[in-house]
């Protein structure tokens, strides 16, 4: 009897204290509404124009120098100026906008000496890529590389070249994925985004889109081949880092770019 007596003791204390109550699952369900951990947080506007200005800035778009007046762009992208100036901020911490007290802000100028030096190391990181893609090219590689060349060739025969860089793209991002090295390949493409904007004349002319693919198919004969250190080689001398490569580069680029204009660098 005093057995019994226990047990319905114990369901009773367990029912009471242990069951999930209805409030208790009405605060449940509040706090996983108003607690939605799980949906992403939606990017903010400052954050929109951020990416916006930097990829003109990456392509060219905004010039170095060119001047980035907060109301202005405040009208453009129909918010207050706070967003704005949010935007220039987070885009100044990556160096691609300065702001200078009572002048505003402005794209970003490097110097000579800082556009070279970025040209140095995207060449012998360009120079990796292709000694990699020689020793593990495949068909695949070689098919793109073809189709690379192929593309150029229909660009440059059409009056002006128009949209010869995007082929050029094409032909170098075939050789950073035949690397297999998606490390390189990273710091190659960071690279040339902080560099574009100092390339847009790269393929002005007729003479350096035949000279640009000229080099290409020595670059894509080499890695064919299996060539490592050929293919270093052509790619060394198709980035513009040499001595006279460079000089040839820095006529193209207008002087006011530059942070200090076209100094002399040896």
């Amino acid at each position: 009897m005093r057995s019994l007596v226990t047990v319905f003791a114990y369901q009773y204390f367990f029912v009471v204290y242990f069951r999930p109550t209805t409030t208790c699952l009405s605060s449940f369900n509040r706090m996983q509404t108003t607690h939605p951990t799980l949906i992403p947080p939606r990017h903010s506007r400052a954050e929109d124009i951020r990416a916006t200005l930097e990829a003109e800035i990456e392509a060219g778009v905004l010039c170095p120098g060119a001047p980035l007046d907060e109301r202005e762009l405040a009208q453009r992208f129909g918010v207050s100026r706070t967003p704005v100036r949010e935007a220039l901020q987070q885009l100044a911490a990556h160096e691609l906008v300065s702001i200078a007290p009572r002048q505003g802000a402005a794209v970003a100028r490097l110097s000579v000496g800082k556009v070279r030096a970025m040209l140095e190391y995207v060449g012998e990181l360009e120079s990796l890529a292709a000694r990699l893609a020689a020793r593990r090219g495949d068909e695949a590689l070689h098919a793109a590389l073809d189709a690379g060349l192929s593309l150029g060739r229909r660009v440059a025969a059409a009056p002006g070249a128009v949209g010869y860089a995007t082929a050029n793209a094409a032909f170098h991002e075939a050789i950073y994925q035949g690397c297999c090295n998606e490390i390189l390949a990273g710091h190659i493409r960071a690279a040339r985004r902080c560099l574009q904007r100092y390339r847009m004349r790269d393929f002005a002319t007729g003479q350096q889109v035949a000279k640009s693919l000229e080099e290409h198919q020595r670059i894509a004969d080499a890695i064919r081949a299996g060539d490592e250190q050929q293919a270093a080689a052509a790619m060394t001398l198709h980035v513009p880092a040499g001595t006279t490569g460079f000089a040839e580069f820095l006529a193209t680029v207008p002087a006011h770019f530059f942070d200090g204009g076209h100094a002399a660098v040896s």
